[in-house]
């Protein structure tokens, strides 16, 4: 009896090992176009490969759900992969002392940066009070974002998709900008992309070079933690 290639996609498309692989196919073979073309920023492998998987996921008639269930293995390494960051951080402890001072007064200059202009633009447009607090930790890694609009009365979800949004449009164009500003100490590049760009920002940062990527990580840690401190604070003076 002969199964039609239909019963086969059925069959495997209800597989979480068909997921977990066709999101590392899309990332892998992402990553490869950035490599073949020297890796420009605006060709990064997190936008291609989650606009790939979407179309996938469209034309197939897959819920997200289903894709998950592959997916989530993944996603659990998020956790394991942010606590290795520590790894550069040591091997750069030297420069991270020498720039504490610096460091402090970007970290609170930018966490207060990001969180300000995005609640005065959602202000502007009078957008609900809910959709306010879920755009202001746009800069924070997800996980730490969807907590915080969770707690303050957000929507987690959407604060999930602009902190994606937010990082992949810093990753693509925090190379050119900071060319054009002529900022060339690696430390600094990165620990304002950290700041500015998540995770996202930070990979793209290890992708250029590992000071940068170091400094990236610390900065998204710190960024973390000081947004969740600030956001609540900001909220009840201006509410």
């Amino acid at each position: 009896m002969t199964t039609s290639v239909f019963d086969i996609w059925v069959y495997l498309s209800a597989r979480p090992l068909l997921w977990l692989t066709a999101t590392l196919i899309a990332y892998v073979i992402a990553d490869a176009i950035a490599e073949h073309f020297n890796r420009p920023a605006i060709l990064n492998p997190v936008p291609m490969a989650a606009g790939a998987l979407i179309i996938i996921l469209s034309v197939s008639g897959t819920p997200f759900s289903t894709y998950f269930e592959g997916a989530q293995f993944i996603h659990f390494l998020l956790g394991p992969a942010t606590v290795a960051l520590a790894v550069p951080l040591f091997q750069h402890i030297g420069p991270v002392r020498r720039n504490l001072l610096p460091m402090a007064g970007a970290l609170v200059a930018g966490s207060l940066t990001a969180i300000m202009t995005a609640m005065g633009v959602a202000w502007a447009l009078s957008l609900p009070l809910p959709v306010i607090i879920s755009i202001a930790p746009k800069s924070v890694t997800t996980p730490i974002a969807m907590g915080i609009a969770e707690t303050l009365g957000g929507i987690p979800t959407l604060a999930a998709v602009l902190v994606i949004l937010t990082g992949i449009l810093g990753a693509t164009l925090v190379t050119p900008l900071l060319n054009l500003l002529r900022i060339k100490d690696y430390a600094a590049r990165g620990f304002a992309v950290g700041i500015a760009a998540h995770g996202i920002g930070t990979a793209r940062a290890f992708q250029v070079n590992e000071m940068a990527g170091a400094f990236a990580g610390i900065a998204m840690g710190l960024n973390g933690a000081l947004t969740a401190f600030l956001l609540p604070l900001l909220l009840w003076l201006v509410l």
